[in-house]
């Protein structure tokens, strides 16, 4: 089978340039060539808790319409439900109030996506709270996020949950699990992340995909080292990306693979520049077209 790695979907995430405002950064992302942008709802882009949340939507969604870039929605800023907690409230809460914040912010995740015609909405577990046993916190989880799916569902838009280091749900085993203990939804799908597979999947990340393959619906990528959960810009960690570009083209995936960088964002222009000359670079050596 012949793959052509130059008709992936190349996007950056929002969570990498917040010292720009939203739409410096969309036609930043436009000017260099970004199919698309993952956009994570924060209070300094597209405030999900501010008011006028529909004509905002709006208005970035004309933008978008503009700049001919495509969207995921992403849930991973760090303070926007609680100021003092990073990531919190989860859907692992013990306070069934906070669980209900978070499973609150999913639903108007959902309803922005389906405003923006985003190809997915981004999520995680979260970590499990001390004094939770494991059991316990995976009801939580797939209680938390039935209401989810449920809007996922008439919305049409998929819910793609990450596994992410340290939480609940760190791998791909753990996507399994809770796909198989909910009764494998149709509207729940797998955020892969690159990084993350280097960082502890026990196969190469290229096999990660291919076995994340009928799940897949929103990738992240970065470079990372073994064992240490580190963002990176390509070429500071060890992924072989050819093999991996190479292998997300074999899918036929059509979401976008979205550059993540979150603790960069002091240097995001530049880092967005050199991110997609990389991986340009990287998949015009795999595309016999080129």
């Amino acid at each position: 089978m012949t793959t052509h790695p130059s008709l992936l979907r190349l996007g950056y995430g929002t969570n990498g340039l917040t010292d720009l405002r939203l739409d410096d950064a969309l036609a930043l992302l436009a000017d260099l060539g970004y199919d698309g942008v993952g956009l994570t709802l924060d209070h300094m882009h597209l405030d999900p808790l501010a008011p006028d949340l529909a004509a905002r939507t709006a208005r970035v969604g004309g933008r978008l319409g503009e700049l001919g870039l495509m969207c995921a929605v992403e849930t991973g800023a760090r303070y926007v439900l609680d100021p003092r907690r990073k990531h919190g409230p989860s859907l692992l809460d013990p306070d069934p109030d906070a669980r209900a914040a978070r499973t609150g912010l999913l639903l108007t995740a959902v309803d922005v996506a389906a405003d923006l015609g985003a190809r997915a909405v981004h999520c995680f577990s979260g970590i499990t709270p001390p004094g939770t046993d494991t059991d316990t916190a995976w009801k939580r989880l797939e209680e938390g996020l039935w209401p989810v799916l449920d809007a996922a569902a008439s919305a049409g838009v998929p819910v793609a949950i990450e596994p992410e280091p340290g939480h609940l749900l760190a791998t791909l085993d753990d996507f399994h699990h809770l796909r198989t203990a909910l009764g494998n939804p149709a509207p729940l799908g797998l955020t892969l992340d690159i990084g993350h597979c280097q960082c502890l999947e026990p196969a190469p990340p290229a096999d990660c995909v291919r076995e994340a393959a009928p799940w897949l619906r929103h990738v992240q990528i970065e470079d990372m080292r073994r064992g240490v959960h580190e963002h990176l810009p390509f070429g500071d960690g060890e992924i072989d990306f050819p093999p991996v570009l190479d292998a997300l083209a074999a899918t036929g995936y059509q979401g976008l693979t979205v550059v993540e960088l979150p603790r960069h964002s002091h240097a995001g222009p530049e880092l967005a520049r050199a991110s997609i000359e990389f991986l340009r670079a990287v998949r015009q050596k795999g595309d016999p077209a080129a």
